[in-house]
């Protein structure tokens, strides 16, 4: 059964001075309260009783994956009753559009809640067309509400307005002759991203859904470092506050309005303690099988609030932390890329009007590819594909086995290497100076797999699946730095802002180092050990070094790149990738996955 159909779209205004930025034929702002619609397509018929279950169902980080994420990006880890773990086959959005409306049936009261990065990073299909294919998925979905993530934000605020209001691309116009992107039929919430000469928010910084009595509100936010790992231009005129301060302050807001029930979507998350969706989080007291930011955020944002759905870190987990009085409340996340989904029941009190938190129970569902796909999806996804496919298809290299990237386990990784090697030899057809070359881990968004995804053959790499490894179309920069602020960099991976969750850069073949995790901060980088063709570092020489241009500008907290003298632009990191694999393997002599054997680590 699918799905009962959506009233009249829904319009949400993009607030504050970056309305202006739209150009007249592209962006369409429409105001409205940020109450928003009721949505009645939830079912209908009242409820008799004192209290009623509300169900809220939610996820997070979907990153455009449309089709199901290949490798071990598209599984997730499952415990058995006996103790051993297996890995499960999930995402898709044919089946996470089959999942949710599965789940939907039965329950009169259910919302749709999404916590962020739904677009950006995304595979070929939809980045390709910026996003519009994804926005368009979220909208047959029946989602009804998003946070910001910082991934929102990749293309600067004013693309973000279009993703929200709809409009054809400044520059790239519409994709297809007599279809115009309508936009977000949902509202992206960003209560702490503001504009910095108003100093109003950009977008709506709540929504309240309303169904037959119930009244339930949602702030949302994204973590307060997204400037620290978004372009520069990316986020410029904006700034990003306090996660807590302002959670705080709209749920008052709410409370005033007699909204008493509320929801924060937050992309900030935590590391759990397995990397089992189905573990036990609250093992052995409430809250103790996760760490990191999402932990001290939800200790500090006020008992008003009465769940929080996070995101960001890309980690599976249902835990109830306790707030400042010390009741329990759940916090979850969906790991990522649409494979798991959160059922939350909310057992909403009609007289108090607030959620009875003793009642709140939640799971993480995997959005399994055994059930049947979703046909509107598969339409999508066909009509797209069509569009994609001159470039999509395209052969560009060869490989002779998997080339894990975002599926290693390791600090360094065999893609990463590969990809560091690419660079540097960009980097040399430019300048023959140059030495080395750093890649930051989160630019890697997926792993290149041997098994053919399509007709291409197993083993062939197409511009498609090189698309996915690397979607954000950074330029390859050249800059001298000194021997001293080479190891200070290589510090800055595991100090400062990086030292609760380090960032390992991927280094290209010849720079060489031990990295000792039983010591603490920067003392983590043996400084001694760092070499280059087997010759010690000297702090006193110029080095001329390869990065995309997110390390170039001081991106991932990498401030000391960001300092690099003599800067050269070059092509963008994809093409030089492409180049790479199709200059260095054949059908006959494929690329093998590099031995990621170029940083010692101690543990």
């Amino acid at each position: 059964m699918t799905h009962p159909t959506k009233p009249r779209r829904r319009a949400y205004r993009f607030l504050g001075a970056v309305a202006a930025l739209a150009t007249a034929g592209a962006l369409t702002a429409a105001a409205t309260p940020a109450s928003g619609s009721p949505t009645a397509h939830r079912g209908h018929g009242g409820h008799s009783g004192r209290t009623v279950d509300v169900q809220l169902l939610s996820f997070n980080d979907f990153h455009g994956n449309l089709e199901p994420p290949a490798g071990s990006s598209g599984q997730v880890t499952e415990t058995e009753p006996d103790g051993t773990t297996k890995k499960v086959d999930a995402g898709g959005v044919e089946y996470l559009a089959t999942s949710l409306r599965t789940a939907r049936k039965g329950h009169p009261y259910s919302v749709t809640a999404a916590a962020g990065d739904l677009i950006g990073a995304s595979p070929l299909l939809s980045g390709l067309f910026h996003d519009e294919p994804t926005v368009e998925a979220m909208n047959k979905l029946d989602l009804d509400v998003t946070s910001v993530g910082n991934h929102e934000f990749d293309e600067g605020a004013s693309e973000l307005a279009r993703m929200q209001n709809g409009g054809c691309h400044p520059k790239d116009g519409c994709y297809e002759s007599g279809r115009t992107f309508k936009g977000a039929d949902y509202p992206y919430l960003a209560a702490n991203v503001t504009d910095e000469k108003t100093g109003k928010p950009i977008l709506e910084p709540y929504w309240v859904w309303k169904h037959n009595g119930v009244k339930i509100g949602f702030i949302g936010v994204t973590l307060e470092g997204t400037p620290d790992i978004v372009t520069a231009e990316g986020v410029k005129g904006l700034k990003f506050r306090d996660e807590v301060e302002t959670v705080n302050k709209y749920a008052n807001i709410l409370d005033k309005q007699g909204v008493k029930s509320i929801v924060a979507l937050i992309h900030e998350g935590g590391e759990p303690a397995s990397q089992s969706y189905d573990y036990d989080c609250d093992s052995p007291g409430a809250g103790d099988g996760v760490s990191g930011p999402i932990v001290d955020i939800a200790k500090h944002i006020t008992p008003k609030v009465d769940a929080l759905v996070t995101g960001h870190t890309h980690q599976a987990y249902v835990c109830t932390i306790p707030d400042p009085s010390g009741r329990p409340r759940m916090v979850t996340s969906a790991s990522s890329y649409g494979k798991l989904y959160t059922d939350t029941t909310l057992t909403y009190d009609r007289r108090t009007r607030d959620i009875v938190r003793t009642s709140v129970k939640s799971a993480n569902h995997v959005v399994s590819r055994t059930q049947p796909k979703a046909a509107d999806m598969t339409a999508l996804i066909s009509r797209w594909n069509a569009l994609a496919a001159p470039v999509a298809n395209r052969p560009v290299g060869y490989i002779s086995g998997d080339i894990n990237g975002r599926g290693a386990t390791t600090p360094e990784s065999p893609l990463g290497d590969l990809i560091a090697d690419a660079q540097l030899a960009h980097a040399k057809s430019l300048d023959p100076k140059a030495v080395l070359a750093l890649m930051n881990p989160g630019g890697i968004r997926s792993d290149l797999v041997h098994k053919a995804s399509g007709g291409e053959g197993d083993g062939v790499v197409t511009y498609g699946e090189a698309f996915t490894v690397q979607p954000f179309s950074n330029t390859v920069n050249l800059v001298d730095l000194t021997g001293a602020q080479l190891i200070t960099a290589l510090q800055q991976q595991v100090s400062g802002p990086n030292e609760a969750s380090p960032k390992i850069l991927q280094i290209s073949a010849g720079l060489t180092y031990t990295l000792d995790l039983t010591k603490s901060g920067a003392a983590r980088v043996v400084a001694d050990s760092v070499r280059l063709n087997g010759a010690a570092i000297d702090p006193a020489a110029t080095y001329r070094v390869a990065m995309n241009s997110f390390l170039a500008g001081g991106g991932d907290g990498f401030t000391e790149l960001g300092k690099g003298k003599n800067p050269l632009v070059g092509s963008d990191d994809l093409k030089a990738f492409n180049d790479y694999l199709t200059a260095n393997s054949s059908a006959s002599s494929p690329i093998a996955p590099p031995a990621a054997d170029r940083i010692t680590v101690v543990k």
